[in-house]
């Protein structure tokens, strides 16, 4: 009887023992909130690409993480609501993938949940997003861009590329204070620099496209600069089909105007992007606080060239233009 008692006694202690294992093995599935400036058909692409990238860090969707998505279709009035809805569901983390207003709108939602930005807009000391790039502090870090210098550096891309480049359009949409911010200071800047004339185009809304067109074809431009907007973005197979009628040479922020028949286009490298978001949150999941991350500048780059839309305007991007292209369509 005691050696019954004695093996039942153990057997209980190693059942009871058992259940602190079992239970650290049950992993913690986190919540991210994703929140884009645009609509989930065109931010495919930018999910699609940080997911991939937080799957190479053992964080798999429907597995350990749950990904909460909340689109403002272009429309900064819905970024608020939005933003609070991803606060009431208390999610562990909101990825901001926009410019300013939508990073504002997370930031007035929660003074706690961390949030990692990602997406165009001003720089974020300017905007008051945060203290320092090295110490930003509250619970906001992330990447950011270098907005004037590459505004420049696709100027003067564009004049290498163009020889003859004496006036250039810039197309903008009007709801980006950073664009009109662009356009009235630093382009006017960096074009002074190249003996360019900046001709503004500002976009209000969709119906605006073909009364700017109309006007930029008789200002008789030499080339087309777009800086990228939810609403440019929107509208990228209509701006590139424009200028291709056109024979202008054009230039813009992201690849996918280039995909569908753009000229050039020169910014951050967006898979290093993904990578470098997903970085942010593998370390806050971990514990790491915002404020003691500091907030990245892109350090990649890619410069694609449309070969085809090359020849169908009728110019000739010189040799050493073409050698410092990391992707060229051919």
């Amino acid at each position: 009887m005691r050696k019954n008692a004695l093996r039942f006694t153990l057997a209980a202690m190693l059942f009871a023992l058992s259940f602190p294992a079992q239970a650290e093995q049950v992993k913690k599935v986190f919540r991210i909130g994703y929140l884009s400036n645009t609509d989930a058909v065109r931010d495919s692409a930018r999910a699609e690409g940080l997911r991939l990238a937080l799957r190479d860090l053992g964080y798999i969707e429907g597995q350990n993480i749950a990904i909460e998505y909340g689109y403002g279709e272009g429309k900064r009035d819905r970024f608020p609501e939005l933003a609070a809805e991803l606060a009431r569901l208390k999610v562990d983390i909101i990825v901001a993938a926009g410019g300013d207003p939508l990073i504002r709108a997370a930031m007035n939602a929660t003074k706690t949940i961390p949030i990692v930005m990602y997406g165009g807009g001003t720089g974020p000391i300017e905007a008051g997003l945060i203290k320092s790039l090295a110490h930003p502090g509250g619970n906001v870090t992330g990447l950011t861009n270098l907005r004037v210098e590459l505004s420049g550096k696709r100027l003067e891309l564009l004049k290498e590329a163009v020889g003859k480049l004496a006036r250039v359009a810039v197309l903008y949409g009007a709801a980006s204070q950073g664009r009109v911010l662009d356009v009235k200071e630093d382009f006017q800047v960096a074009a002074r620099a190249l003996k360019l004339t900046i001709q503004p185009w500002e976009v209000r809304a969709t119906s605006d496209f073909d009364k700017v067109f109309s006007a930029i074809g008789k200002q008789r431009a030499d080339g087309l600069y777009v800086l990228g907007s939810p609403l440019m973005n929107t509208k990228r197979k209509q701006i590139s089909d424009f200028a291709l009628k056109s024979r202008l040479p054009s230039i813009y922020s992201i690849r996918e105007f280039v995909d569908v028949g753009g000229l050039m286009s020169y910014g951050q490298d967006q898979a290093e992007s993904y990578r470098r978001v997903a970085y942010f949150v593998d370390r806050i999941l971990k514990g790491t606080k915002p404020a003691d991350l500091p907030v990245e500048q892109p350090m990649k780059f890619e410069f694609v060239i449309n070969l085809q839309t090359e020849k169908q305007i009728g110019i000739t991007i010189p040799p050493d233009v073409l050698a410092r292209a990391t992707k060229i369509i051919r």
